[in-house]
Parts: C-alpha cells; sequence; structure tokens
C-alpha cells in the first residue's frame, strides 16, 4: 500500500485547489485562472450565485423530493448538473426554468434529472436504455423507430413511477413558501438542491420538510410490536416504566453484550448458562 506525502504547506494547498474548484466548477474551461482572473471571477460571480441560487429537485406526484440534485447529479443528456447553465444574473421569469448543457455539441435544452436501477439505467416502454434516447427535446429513441418518446415505468422508491416525477427548478423564495429547507447560502457553483449530508438520502427516508417528513407523534409513542426491528425490541425493556423490569432489562442486555477477555466459545457457554439458570 502507498504512502501519500505532502511537502510542508502542501495540505493547505490541496485544501485550496478544492476551494477553487468548488468556487469555479466547470467555468475556467479546464484551464485555471491566473490569481487576478480568480478574484474577479469571485467578484462578479458569487454576488450573483448567493443571490440567484436554484434549488434542483425530482418531485413526486405528492410534492416530496425524491432525488435532491447536486452537482455531480447525471442529467438524460449523461452529462453532470455541473455542466450546465446555472448561474443568472437575474432569475427568468418564465416557468419551468430551462438550465441548458453548455458541453459543446449537446443538444439537451433544459437539465432532466432521470434516476439509476442500481447502477444501470432505467428502459423506456420499448425496452431500451435511457442513454439510448436522443437528449433533444422529445427523447425519441436512437435504436428502434417506434418509440415515441422516453417513457419509463420503473418505479421510484416512494411507490409512484419515474413517468409521474417532474424535474423541477425553484428559487429560494419559492422553497420557503413551501416550508422546505434552503439550506446556508453557499459560493460554491451547481449546489442545486443539496443543503445538507441529509439532501443525500432518498426522499422516502428523509426525515425533513422536502422528504417523508418527521414522525408523527402518535407514532413515536406508539408500542414496539413482533414485527417491529430486532433494535426496539432488544431495548424495549429498558423503556418499562416499572423499576424492577427496567434493572431487569438493562441487566439483561448488558449480559449479552461480548467481554473483552471472551472468546466465542466462552461467550456462547456464558449465555447458555444464563438461558440454563433463567437469568435472562
Amino acid at each position: 500500500m502507498e504512502r501519500l506525502t505532502l511537502p510542508p504547506g502542501g495540505a493547505a494547498a490541496v485544501d485550496e485547489y478544492l476551494e477553487y474548484r468548488r468556487i469555479v466548477g466547470e467555468d475556467d474551461g479546464g484551464k485555471l485562472f491566473t490569481p487576478e482572473e480568480y478574484e474577479e471571477y469571485k467578484r462578479k460571480v458569487l454576488p450573483m450565485r448567493l443571490q440567484n441560487r436554484l434549488y434542483v429537485s425530482w418531485q413526486s406526484p405528492t410534492g416530496m423530493d425524491c432525488k435532491l440534485v447536486g452537482p455531480e447529479t447525471l442529467c438524460f443528456c449523461t452529462h453532470r448538473y455541473k455542466q450546465h447553465k446555472t448561474d443568472f444574473e437575474t432569475i427568468p421569469p418564465q416557468r419551468p426554468i430551462s438550465l441548458p448543457c453548455q458541453v459543446r455539441g449537446c443538444p439537451c435544452r433544459a437539465y432532466v434529472y432521470v434516476p439509476l436501477n442500481g447502477t444501470q439505467p432505467i428502459r423506456c416502454r420499448c425496452k431500451h436504455f435511457a442513454d439510448q434516447h436522443s437528449a433533444a427535446p422529445g427523447f425519441v429513441c436512437n435504436a428502434c423507430s417506434k418509440c415515441s418518446g422516453f417513457h419509463s415505468c420503473f418505479t421510484c422508491a416512494c411507490g409512484q413511477p419515474a413517468y409521474a416525477h417532474d424535474t423541477v427548478v425553484e428559487t429560494k423564495q419559492e422553497r420557503l413558501a413551501q416550508g422546505k429547507p434552503v439550506g446556508q447560502d453557499v459560493p460554491y457553483a451547481a449546489m442545486g438542491g443539496l443543503t445538507g449530508f441529509s439532501s443525500l438520502a432518498e426522499g422516502y427516508i428523509r426525515l425533513d420538510d422536502s422528504g417523508i417528513g418527521a414522525p408523527s407523534a402518535e407514532f413515536l409513542d406508539s408500542p414496539v410490536m413482533a414485527m417491529d426491528h430486532p433494535f426496539l425490541k432488544a431495548f424495549q425493556a429498558s423503556s418499562s416504566s416499572s423499576p424492577e423490569t427496567l434493572t431487569v432489562g438493562t441487566s439483561s442486555q448488558v449480559s449479552s453484550l461480548r467481554k473483552p477477555e471472551e472468546d466465542d466459545m466462552a461467550f456462547f457457554e456464558r449465555r447458555y448458562q444464563e438461558r440454563e439458570l433463567g437469568q435472562c
């Protein structure tokens, strides 16, 4: 295993480069800005970016953000969100807001999220993959003539088919009006809908107002049932209101943990003897 070593000040230089890349994104065309160009770029772009950030999500028919789009999230055209136009001096008044791809020669006129089936593209009803379709408006299939446009019956984890979802581009004010999180104002390029670590989770397990939401008090106060997760069942006794039950439950939980000095056989033997003696 090779070990990477950096000269004095090397770590700081790496951090500076990563900061540069997060701010500039693809705007330098692959050639690093000079220090003067970099400062000029920040003076021009950062105020605009902080004021006119656009939030991009893939929404279900219920309005839940099943997928929050980030810089690396792929578009239907197979290019990433950061390769699309994401900065605007003035937010366009028309809706929906189109974010065209900026890769030379790409016909994509608006960012459109398309989910993956594991690591593979999803299939259209014509049986061909999404990336076998044209990225031009209409999304016709390049592999057959019977397809009138990409239409997938792939089912999202929320239970709704992919074709029932929409890629939505919103302003900060529009998000706030719906009670959805907007995070902090940041200078980084193409942040899309990412507002924190929880944004990386799918909507059906994200417990904020952009996902399924926080569980109700009734759900949180409901008793643990036989079909619940073993973790909850293991600690059910410890939450009992009876001090006697609490002591027994806690003792059982501690006893079920392997001691540092125990090997496998000693641990299983101790647990067997405890069960024989009725201690747990």
